[in-house]
């Protein structure tokens, strides 16, 4: 694994050393003799040597010195700048310039391979990460799984009460319709000219002094009343029925109407038939 940054960077380095060399002796080679150019590149590319070398042994002993860095880098710089000096002596200036950032790409591919070697890990522990990465995964494509199986769920429960919902509502409407059309046919019947002569041939014979007008049931609630309550209230007269339901009927703004009277009147514990009781709802509304 180490030779993906090692290796680039030692051919980085060997190649900007012999150009530096190479450079030196030839530029210097004209304004002095050739060996002392030569012990000046050498100079410059043994001072950089030894310098890496000197970095390189600290690192593998878990270490790190600023000042050999610095000189380290020195030494790169200064072979940078040979080669920009030179290169802007030749006529093909441009040439030279692209090469003249070699020692500086050395150095800094030393630095990313000092940098690879801190944070290299063993085989195991990638493996570890790898394992606790894939089971992060799983467990999220299982938690998505799960949200979308409970949505989808609750999609379809949604939908079984809504329909539910709308059968009853449609059960309901069609009770309510007929229930409506049996109340208004026993309204016509009730209303009839005919029918109330049927009913006063009838009722006259059997009961003297009955009303021969049939009244409609009463549609609400009703409540229980206790025999107690039964045994103590006397009958009452019309009057005084007459006194009472008015008493209720006017005890709020606005007047009740005759179900919610018949209802306080029930619970008050009073007791009179329903035929009297409508009897005297009509007789003090009238």
């Amino acid at each position: 694994m180490n030779a993906k940054t090692v290796l680039p960077a030692v051919g980085m380095t060997a190649v900007s050393m012999v150009l530096t060399l190479a450079v030196v002796v030839m530029w210097l080679g004209t304004a002095m003799p050739w060996p002392v150019a030569l012990v000046v590149g050498l100079g410059i590319d043994g001072g950089w040597l030894a310098t890496l070398a000197y970095e390189r042994r600290l690192a593998a002993q878990g270490d790190h010195s600023t000042p050999v860095t610095a000189v380290g880098w020195s030494f790169g710089l200064i072979a940078t700048s040979v080669l920009i000096a030179h290169a802007l002596t030749e006529e093909s200036a441009g040439a030279w310039l692209a090469v003249a950032w070699l020692p500086v790409a050395a150095k800094a591919l030393w630095l990313v391979h000092g940098l690879w070697e801190r944070t290299a890990l063993t085989g195991e522990a990638l493996d570890a990460i790898q394992g606790i990465q894939q089971e992060a995964r799983d467990e999220a494509a299982v938690a998505r799984a799960r949200l979308r199986a409970e949505a989808s769920t609750e999609e379809t429960r949604l939908t079984a009460v809504t329909q539910a919902g709308a059968r009853v509502a449609h059960v309901q409407a069609r009770t309510a319709d007929t229930l409506s059309r049996a109340w208004s046919t026993l309204e016509s019947a009730r209303e009839g000219e005919d029918t109330g002569r049927a009913l006063t041939s009838v009722t006259t014979r059997v009961t003297p002094g009955v009303t021969p007008r049939w009244e409609l049931p009463v549609w609400g609630p009703t409540e229980p009343v206790s025999a107690f309550a039964l045994e103590s209230a006397g009958a009452l007269t019309d009057d005084a029925l007459d006194a009472l339901v008015d008493q209720i009927r006017h005890s709020e703004t606005p007047a009740l109407s005759y179900r919610e009277m018949a209802i306080r009147f029930r619970t008050a514990g009073h007791s009179a038939s329903e035929v009297r009781l409508r009897a005297a709802w009509k007789r003090v509304a009238a």
